[in-house]
């Protein structure tokens, strides 16, 4: 089921090709970011009606133009429908997740440098943002609160929800009972590549926004990726990867749950388990064959495992710490022996989870960190989203007369040695007739 490789000195060059298999662009994809940009364009163009058609077309629910919008009667059922004890827990993961959130924060601040001399930072919210947040057959509580909360810890005055409907033409009552406890009441019930068009061009009854964030199939990711410029975006979130770095004295059984965990996002996604036991594999992988049994999505997780699926025997622990940095996981789990002295080495990763006990559904779901990440090598550059995706700085400068007199010839020179004489004379005027 799962494929096995042994990573030696000698073909440590297999580290850069599995690596590379995450960035294959192939005809598939090509053809898929055709139709994206055709989908964006019709709805760029003919808005509510593109909407509608589409709706109609990939989610076979057929809506009223009225009906785009959540109203006021679904939310009200949407109430009576969820059970108490479950919304009690929604609402303390709410809670765990903002007081993470809360320290990253950023404010305004000014300095005076010299007398007369005032610099500074101005940290504004951005407006209007719009989440998506994937949906239909499945519910994603879960992902509308990691992008809900630092958006309004940072502030956002307008966050607005676009969602696909479930086959009944609603969006389910446990995602709308989250939103109504984020303060979130404007949902759109609308998915895939035509909602990120709507957000960014808007429509007769959608405002457009300033900011895309959330995760999605490749039509999302496509059609963020074309709109990126028009609007701003959170990464280019690919599909969902663990990699697991365990020695000889884990526990068998909790790595195959966790390998298991991930697979059954997507058939595209990746569980890697590596390490130096041999014997560890094998007994992992009669855990995985143990458990997959019971499984409400085996056909998922075993296609999943079938392709992108690894179980890596390394030499040594100097590979091992190459494949990560190399690979740069979504989520890396640290199942071995003093893992808090392999922080220093370990540069590239989206979430870190540290001993038998931090399981990554543990991040997906309760302790605090966000779990929107960069995947696919992302983590390399991208960061996971932040309060700090949702501001905007603004620098601010104040000179008086005498400073700018005594540094203005300098300025001058260096626009001059750039052979850019008008800038040169902004400055001197200001001091040359006095």
């Amino acid at each position: 089921m799962m494929k096995t490789i042994y990573l030696n000195k000698e073909n440590a060059e297999n580290i850069k090709e599995i690596c590379k298999q995450r960035y294959s662009k192939d005809s598939l994809v090509d053809n898929i970011e055709e139709k994206v940009r055709e989908i964006i364009l019709r709805v760029k163009k003919e808005g509510d009606k593109a909407i509608l058609e589409f709706t109609e077309k990939f989610d076979g629910v057929k809506l009223s133009l009225s009906g785009i919008l959540v109203d006021p009667e679904e939310w009200d059922r949407a109430s009576q429908e969820v059970r108490e004890d479950l919304l009690e827990v929604i609402k303390e993961a709410i809670e765990r997740i903002k007081k993470y959130h809360i320290n990253q924060k950023e404010n305004s601040w000014f300095t005076t440098k010299e007398r007369g001399i005032i610099l500074g930072q101005i940290v504004n919210p951005i407006e209007r943002v719009g989440l998506y947040v994937p949906g239909g057959k499945a519910v994603y509580p879960s992902s509308l609160i990691m992008a809900a909360v630092p958006a309004i810890i940072a502030g956002v005055k307008e966050v607005v929800v676009a969602t696909p409907p479930s086959s009944n033409g609603k969006i389910n009552p446990y995602l709308l009972s989250t939103a109504k406890e984020l303060g979130i009441s404007e949902i759109y019930k609308m998915g895939g590549a035509q909602a990120i068009a709507a957000l960014v061009y808007g429509t007769e009854t959608i405002k457009k926004v300033d900011k895309i964030v959330g995760p999605g199939n490749i039509f999302v990711t496509l059609a963020k990726k074309n709109i990126f410029g028009e609007v701003d975006i959170d990464m280019l979130a690919g599909p969902s990867e663990i990699l697991i770095w365990a020695d000889e004295k884990a526990n068998p059984q909790y790595l195959a749950c966790d390998l298991l965990s991930q697979a059954e996002h997507d058939v595209e996604a990746s569980a890697i388990l590596i390490t130096t036991s041999s014997s560890l594999v094998d007994k992992v992988r009669e855990e995985i064959e143990n458990e997959l049994k019971s499984l409400n999505r085996k056909e998922i997780i075993q296609e999943a495992l079938e392709k992108k699926g690894k179980l890596i025997v390394a030499e040594d622990k100097e590979l091992i710490l190459d494949f990560i940095n190399c690979f740069a996981p979504e989520h890396l789990e640290l199942q071995v022996e003093n893992p808090w002295q392999m922080l220093g080495a370990i540069r590239n990763v989206g979430a870190l989870f540290i001993g038998a006990y931090a399981p990554e559904p543990l991040g997906d779901y309760w302790a605090g960190p966000n779990h929107i990440l960069p995947t696919s090598g992302g983590a390399r550059c991208f960061s996971p989203l932040s309060v700090g995706d949702f501001i905007k700085k603004s620098s601010l400068i104040f000179y008086d007369q005498e400073n700018l007199r005594r540094e203005g010839h300098k300025i001058a020179s260096l626009a001059k040695l750039e052979g850019l004489e008008a800038h040169a004379r902004s400055i001197e005027i200001r001091y040359s007739n006095e």
